[in-house]
């Protein structure tokens, strides 16, 4: 997603599906076994072998299939890994965001509901106001959000404008806003989030006016260098983290007693760059994300964000990821995730449908895609999901967003074609304060539109961890979606939940956040495993 608005050049709309997924809380039916994949193949890869422990989990899951409220806390209760592919300002709850746009003193601007700040003109209303007028409020949370967004209604561009909607509210609160979804993320028993915001964005606007567009990107880069300009901007952001992290830790209070459940998230940041803008801002913002994932360790990776469908991003979508490849090479240490695929039939010409994912594989170097939902409509789209499969790229899915925006959902979606060709993937939210959803949310979705068990779960949940970029040496060996998830050498033997007894083991968990975070997750999977073990009769 993005946390812009898209072109105003209208395409045909896509009717939103929001009534199929924002029932999906209630959503009861597992079937025992995946649907059928279009061409009539099995939708699931082979199986691997299951424990005792995991075979009674599953029978566990199964039995709710008729008690919704404790199958929802299944889901809620299992270990869920990370969310690897989150936009900080699309994944606050709506209400959170007009209790903040309240105690800033911001006004709405009735016409158009959008947030402005004060003071409130004729044809503007306190936020405030929102306290005590339930009508108001309900009409904030629905032009704000995906709620009661009517089926058959234009989804995309309803999604989309929310952003610019609420935008004056979040752009003031990185670290109140963090607070909130490090919370949510921590009930739902995840242990680690990548989230992704524009750093130094106002300076990395005027920095891009100043050096302008050159076709040469060697030369461009050395310009943006110059002077230490671009080391000025990095200067910038790392300023901008600090005051997000003493914020955090101040609306969480975390070190004291009262210390909020996010406190203990483990959290790293994607820098993103505005798809939708000029050659000279997008390659100014991937240049600055790079640097400052060389320079800081808060920051990972960069990625591109705003609709990919818009104009601006289908006329320079190839020279995007030349930009990525080019700057790669300069700073190798950066990871590299891209929208690329969010994109379907009747959104865009047919000739836009053609090579986004494969150029963000085999151009840019993706090391994961996010959305990737026009797969099958690309040219050898089976040659590019055998491409990722043997780099290990993964794919993050966030299936309502998915829904919401491009109406793809079900069989139509292309996660049983990744998963039968060996590709990697990853559950993802996307927007979940947009989309009034959470991860619980999605997994339990994924359990009933394909029919996946128990042990397919814990696998999904190992993967968001594995294909995640925090540094270090993972606990699995080789290719684990390939494979299977079997722990190396150093830790066989080993029993999560218990003290660790080999020095080789301990010394792998001290030195690798991954593998740490992978230990966690298993103790957390053979506790779990404990407490749902057997029907329940």
């Amino acid at each position: 997603m993005t946390l812009h608005r898209r072109s105003a050049v209208r395409r045909r709309a896509v009717p939103a599906v929001l009534g199929a997924l924002s029932a999906l809380s209630l959503l009861s039916a597992l079937p025992a076994a995946a649907q059928p994949a279009p061409d009539g193949r099995s939708a699931a890869p082979p199986p691997r072998p299951v424990t005792a422990a995991e075979a009674r989990t599953d029978d566990r899951l199964r039995s709710l299939h008729d008690r919704p409220a404790a199958l929802r806390d299944f889901f809620r209760r299992l270990p869920k890994g990370g969310d690897l592919h989150n936009h900080l300002s699309g994944a606050v709850s709506t209400e959170h965001l007009i209790e903040l746009a309240a105690e800033d003193g911001l006004c709405v601007d009735t016409a158009t509901l959008t947030a402005v700040v004060p003071p409130c003109a004729a044809g503007a209303r306190p936020a405030a106001d929102a306290r005590t007028d339930r009508a108001f409020r309900d009409a904030l949370v629905r032009a704000w959000s995906m709620e009661d967004f009517p089926p058959g209604g234009n989804g995309h561009d309803h999604f989309f404008d929310t952003f610019g909607r609420f935008g004056e509210v979040t752009w003031r609160h990185r670290g109140e806003l963090l607070a909130e979804v490090a919370d949510t993320a921590v009930r739902n028993n995840q242990l680690y989030l990548e989230t992704m915001v524009s750093p130094a964005s106002d300076g990395a606007k005027r920095l891009a006016a100043e050096v302008g567009w050159d076709d040469d990107l060697a030369a461009l880069h050395r310009r943006l260098l110059a002077d230490g300009k671009l080391d000025r901007l990095v200067a910038d952001a790392r300023k901008e983290a600090d005051d997000g992290d003493a914020e955090f830790r101040a609306a969480g209070h975390c070190g004291t007693p009262q210390a909020r459940p996010g406190c203990g998230l483990t959290v790293r940041w994607i820098s993103q760059a505005s798809r939708g803008s000029s050659p000279e801002r997008v390659f100014t913002q991937l240049a600055l994300g790079m640097r400052l994932a060389e320079a800081d360790p808060r920051f990972v990776a960069v990625n591109l964000v705003q609709p990919e469908d818009g104009d601006t991003a289908l006329r320079d979508y190839s020279l995007q990821m030349r930009m990525v490849a080019h700057l790669r090479a300069q700073y190798p240490k950066a990871h590299v995730t891209l929208h690329a695929g969010e994109l379907w039939p009747g959104l865009v010409k047919p000739e836009y449908l053609r090579s986004h994912i494969r150029e963000a594989v085999e151009v840019a170097g993706a090391e994961r895609i996010g959305h990737g939902v026009d797969l099958v409509h690309e040219d050898g789209w089976q040659r590019t999901a055998r491409t990722m499969a043997a780099r290990r790229v993964a794919v993050e899915v966030p299936f309502s967003s998915n829904a919401q925006i491009l109406g793809v959902k079900g069989a139509d979606h292309p996660f049983a074609a990744y998963r039968r060709n060996g590709v990697p993937v990853v559950l993802a939210t996307d927007d979940p304060g947009v989309s009034r959803i959470d991860i619980s949310h999605e997994y339990q979705y994924a359990a009933a539109a394909y029919g996946l068990r128990y042990p397919e779960l814990k696998d999904l949940a190992r993967a968001s961890l594995e294909y995640g970029f925090l540094p270090g040496a993972s606990l699995w060996r080789g290719d684990p979606t390939a494979t299977g998830y079997r722990t190396v050498a150093a830790c066989r033997g080993e029993h999560p939940g218990l003290p660790v007894r080999g020095a080789a083991c301990r010394h792998l968990l001290a030195g690798s956040a991954k593998a740490r975070l992978e230990w966690r997750q298993e103790a957390a999977f053979a506790a779990f495993e404990k407490a749902h073990s057997g029907p329940v009769r």
